[in-house]
């Protein structure tokens, strides 16, 4: 049997990874993972217990039980936390930090990244985050690390929340992207930082179209498909 193939794609909030990495998936065949969104899930159960994002180990005790998965219906990824449909849930600016805060605790980092490895089922998943080629899998075959302008990704980012109904705008939007980016770059354990073989490409002007069909060009030419 052919190993599960793994295509890790990282990046900073609004480079377009989750829109890139589902229609990658989809042209090859694979399953698609944000690994984010087992933080947020995480950071929404700890949030809704009333516990700090930053308590460690209150942290550790309320995910301790918690059950996170993905189904796929057609074009939409739902993200299920404890038997309920959160997709909608995790998205808001306050979970949005508070995954941030605790995506910087060692233990939760541990339990979620063993849960994010055990994702890979079939023919294979491409998964996106922010450490997956530099942890995660660093053995994947083929990493890449997009990036955008801050400006274009505040603009991407504000078209989605509206488009999904949340309100905001482009100053708040901005705000909150460099205030994650901030935390993310900081953080001592697993650092936003592109892993030393991976392939930087930038979508400031590129349609997710274009750079699928980049990545699909290098997975070509390392005979991967």
């Amino acid at each position: 049997m052919m190993k599960p193939l793994v295509i890790a794609i990282d990046g900073p909030a609004g480079a377009g990874k989750s829109t890139v990495a589902q229609k990658l998936a989809a042209r090859l065949g694979l399953n698609y993972v944000d690994s984010g969104a087992t933080y947020r899930a995480a950071a929404l159960k700890v949030l809704e217990a009333g516990v700090s994002p930053e308590d460690e180990s209150a942290v550790v005790e309320v995910i301790a039980g918690a059950e996170i998965r993905f189904t796929t219906d057609g074009d939409r990824c739902a993200v299920w936390l404890d038997g309920r449909d959160v997709t909608q849930d995790i998205r808001t600016p306050e979970v949005t930090l508070a995954a941030a805060q605790v995506s910087r605790l060692p233990e939760v980092r541990k339990k979620l990244i063993n849960l994010q490895r055990s994702l890979v089922q079939g023919r294979g998943v491409v998964m996106e985050g922010r450490d997956i080629g530099t942890v995660v899998f660093p053995e994947a075959p083929l990493k890449i690390f997009l990036k955008a302008e801050v400006q274009e990704r505040a603009h991407r980012r504000l078209q989605q929340d509206q488009e999904e109904g949340r309100a905001s705008t482009l100053e708040q939007t901005a705000y909150d992207i460099g205030r994650r980016d901030q935390l993310d770059a900081e953080r001592k354990i697993s650092p936003l930082i592109p892993a030393p073989d991976a392939v930087e490409i930038d979508s400031t002007r590129l349609t997710a179209d274009q750079v699928v069909e980049q990545i699909l060009k290098l997975a070509q030419e390392r005979r991967l498909v």
